[in-house]
């Protein structure tokens, strides 16, 4: 059976798009973790039991953690994923549901509400969502919870928070501080105290993280009873003992303990209505921040105005001057690495540095006192709308992956750019008003992220963003007209053709207003994409070949291409092959000579349809193929969604049960879309099952498809491609295949052989003369590396290791 090409026209509304999403997203742990055997326990009972449980405690005290160690636990009772969303740098409740949708890894490109997308998303789904830090976005997570676990039965949610949302249903668990040794009766009391050793978990904890900072520390008789009271001190709180280990680095842990005790005398003159443990974490912090220089001190408040990360160039363009020459930021920057303000993070080839949430408020704090907030906010709005400048400017061209990867780390950063040119922010989380200034730079930014905006899949929250600016700033000015035209763009891509046609017709008669102009081009193009995309493809062609003649004209090359593989669409489904061919070939020349990436992909991908249809499946096929390897490193997967849909259609009859598969991984593809494939795309996809079906009969097609729909999302381009690994291969940790360097340290590797030998951990211990916790910890680091869950686990990777395993 050949495949006919349809004769319906196209519907290329993306609001019946789906993409591909990974299977969760988990940070990897940069430290053991200690203790919380019972917590642990009792949030996975209480998952067991219900749909929706909130870790609540103060701050410092571990919910983050917790459940991240939850969560890694539990991943493989998930089958469609553990998910991650990060609410801490998140200031806008109305953009929670797009930062959760981003973190699940579904393009907002749907016309229909997010909210609708993300339930139908999860309503067949058994997933496990951690929302983390909800407390200042308490109504909006309530909101949220409650409408995702009625509308998707196989979804868990798991939040932290310094209060429980509220929501029916939900189960809290009250997240202790660590338990402390206790106290010896008397001060002579020796034998007491010894049996306070520190075999609890703040000790535990204490003393790992001396190690990192001191190696070769060990609680020993000396330093016991001492290490005891500094725990004792601190309440248990985990943040505040990991901070005050840092503190080893200069100090013994009984001159710690000392300065710890004449700090907190000062408590008695705190605020009476705060917790004890609250005023702790504070004076704690207080002491880091008396411990840092002058320029330390000023760098860190400075540094408040950052979200979600930042590097040193942001640094030295935002926070020098008034106190810190540029010259000195690198020199203060590592200051603050070495004190355990800042974290070090690695980036692809670069360093970025971020600070953790607690630190992050307590320097907002002191930045208010000082009177600075309003000019570093102008500085770092300035800084990111300029950045966004030159991402623009270098979008098109060799650097085109490192842009896109440099705004999606800096993503938090942006939004609060944005937020900044607000009148009083849109959080109202600042007390000052930004001014025409602001606006103008708010609208500039925005603008500039149009190709951020639609790489990052996130036009929903780029629209969110104009749709303010522009409601704020009304004033007939270039950087309104060139705002309400990427808008309009955004709105296209959405298929809300009633809003854009309303924003260009304010364009238009805003640019023949004004007495400077903009180009008429990039309006034109909007207008010819929206034709384009109702299936008027003479007014298409019309308007897509005025936008590209005006982009060349004007030397904008991203346009001219742009426009050109849209004008070649047009003309290929007018049948107009030669004139679709030559701007296809002209459209991937221009690309090619600049070594650009994404635009290139998309012509790959339409030109591929294109020869395909003229009787060429083999060269068709390599396009496809081309395509999906240039989108990876954008994560794009809406667009490899488009070339495996189309890879389907065009091995139907030669390999019918690659199809088959190809259309079962395309079936879980478009699920992140929130509707069924579109228009003329839809009669290939049917007449390519047809032919599949035909050829396999219903139940090796059934087989076939079924292998797609369980294919890991991260595997599909490589099936796609045919670059593949093995099924055995994929499925095995890393640490698990033979022949790879052992990840365990000499001391693992030992206990893992007696692990194998069927010991337990007290037997365990016995034989190698530790304590019994000590084994148990090894124990679980040695898991935590392997990737395994249980003891029989590790057994059989000691087999197949044989000698190396133990040493």
């Amino acid at each position: 059976m050949t495949i006919a090409a349809p004769k319906n026209g196209p519907n290329l509304g993306p609001d019946r798009w789906r993409a591909v999403s990974p299977a969760g997203s988990l940070p990897a742990e940069l430290n053991s973790f200690v203790g919380r055997r019972r917590e642990i326990a009792e949030v996975k009972r209480l998952l067991g039991e219900g749909r929706l449980v909130t870790l609540a405690g103060v701050g410092g005290v571990g919910k983050s953690r917790l459940a991240l160690r939850v969560a890694f636990d539990l991943r493989r009772a998930y089958h469609d994923g553990v998910w991650l969303v990060e609410l801490a740098a998140l200031e806008s409740a109305e953009l929670l549901v797009a930062t959760v949708m981003a973190a699940l890894g579904i393009q907002d490109r749907a016309s229909r509400p997010s909210i609708e997308v993300l339930a139908a998303h999860l309503r067949d789904r058994r997933t496990l969502v951690v929302l983390d830090n909800c407390e200042h976005l308490l109504d909006a997570c309530a909101a949220l919870a409650d409408r995702l676990v009625r509308a998707a039965p196989g979804l868990r949610i798991l939040t932290t928070s310094r209060q429980a949302l509220g929501v029916t249903g939900e189960q809290v668990l009250q997240v202790p501080t660590l338990a402390v040794p206790e106290a010896a009766e008397t001060a002579g009391d020796a034998e007491a105290g010894a049996r306070a050793d520190g075999q609890t978990d703040a000790v535990r904890l204490f003393a790992e993280r001396a190690r990192a900072v001191l190696p070769g520390f060990e609680i020993t008789d000396a330093n016991r009873e001492a290490v005891a009271r500094v725990c004792r001190r601190l309440d248990g709180i985990p943040l505040a003992i990991e901070l005050a280990a840092v503190r080893l680095r200069a100090l013994s842990v009984e001159q710690l303990l000392e300065r710890l005790d004449d700090r907190f005398r000062l408590l008695t003159t705190g605020a009476r209505t705060a917790m004890p443990r609250q005023q702790t974490l504070r004076s704690l912090i207080d002491w880091s921040h008396a411990l840092c220089t002058e320029q330390e001190r000023l760098l860190w408040s400075r540094l408040s105005v950052f979200s979600g990360g930042l590097d040193l160039e942001a640094v030295e363009q935002v926070c020098s001057g008034g106190g810190i020459p540029p010259e000195d930021v690198m020199d203060v920057v590592g200051g603050l690495v070495d004190k355990s303000v800042l974290a070090r993070e690695e980036h692809r080839q670069s360093v970025r540095y971020r600070l953790l949430e607690t630190i992050r408020q307590y320097g907002r704090e002191r930045l208010r006192e000082s009177g600075e907030e309003a000019e570093l906010r102008a500085r770092h709005r300035a800084y990111f709308r300029d950045l966004a400048l030159r991402a623009r400017r270098g979008w098109y061209g060799p650097d085109q992956v490192d842009w896109f990867a440099r705004l999606r780390a800096d993503h938090g950063n942006l939004r609060t750019a944005l937020d900044s040119a607000l009148p009083s922010g849109s959080s109202g989380s600042s007390p000052y008003a930004p001014g025409p200034d602001g606006l103008r730079d708010g609208l500039v930014l925005a603008t500039a992220l149009c190709f951020h905006w639609i790489a990052a899949g996130a036009l929903r929250e780029g629209r969110v963003w104009l749709a303010r600016l522009l409601a704020a700033a009304p004033e007939p000015t270039p950087e309104r007209a060139e705002a309400l035209c990427v808008q309009a763009r955004l709105a296209v891509l959405q298929s809300d053709f009633e809003e854009a046609d309303t924003l260009l017709r304010e364009c238009r008669e805003l640019g023949d207003a004004l007495p400077d102009p903009p180009p008429a081009a990039p309006v034109a193009y909007v207008a010819g994409l929206a034709a384009l995309m109702r299936h008027d493809l003479r007014e298409a062609v019309t308007l897509l070949g005025e936008a590209a003649d005006g982009h060349r004209a004007a030397g904008e090359e991203s346009g001219v291409v742009n426009a050109l593989m849209y004008l070649a669409t047009a003309h290929g489904l007018l049948g107009d092959d030669e004139q679709a061919i030559d701007r296809f070939k002209e459209c991937l020349a221009r690309c090619e000579a600049r070594h650009e990436h994404w635009f290139r992909s998309y012509t790959l991908w339409m030109f591929g349809i294109e020869t395909w249809r003229q009787g060429d499946p083999a060269r068709a096929i390599e396009m496809e193929r081309e395509a999906i390897r240039l989108k990876q490193p954008f994560d794009d997967r809406l667009g490899v969604a488009l070339c495996v849909e189309a890879l389907a259609w065009m091995t139907a009859d030669a390999s019918a049960e690659r199809a088959a598969t190809l259309l079962g991984a395309s079936q879980e593809s478009w699920r992140a879309f929130g509707g069924p494939l579109f228009g003329y795309l839809e009669g290939y996809h049917e007449a390519a099952e047809a032919a599949a079906r035909e050829h396999l009969g219903a139940r090796g097609f059934a087989a076939a498809f079924r292998k797609g729909v369980e294919l890991p999302p991260a595997d599909v381009p490589g099936y796609a491609t045919g670059s593949e690994k093995t099924g055995s291969e994929k499925r095995q940790p890393r640490a698990a295949r033979t022949g790879e360097t052992s990840p365990l340290t000499r001391r693992e590797r030992e206990i893992a052989a007696l692990v194998a030998r069927g010991m337990s951990n007290k037997e365990i211990a016995a034989t190698l003369v530790i304590a019994q916790r000590t084994a148990e910890a090894h124990v679980e680091h040695i898991l935590c590396k392997l990737g395994f869950t249980s003891r029989a686990q590790i057994a059989a990777w000691v087999a197949g290791q044989g000698d190396q395993a133990g040493g």
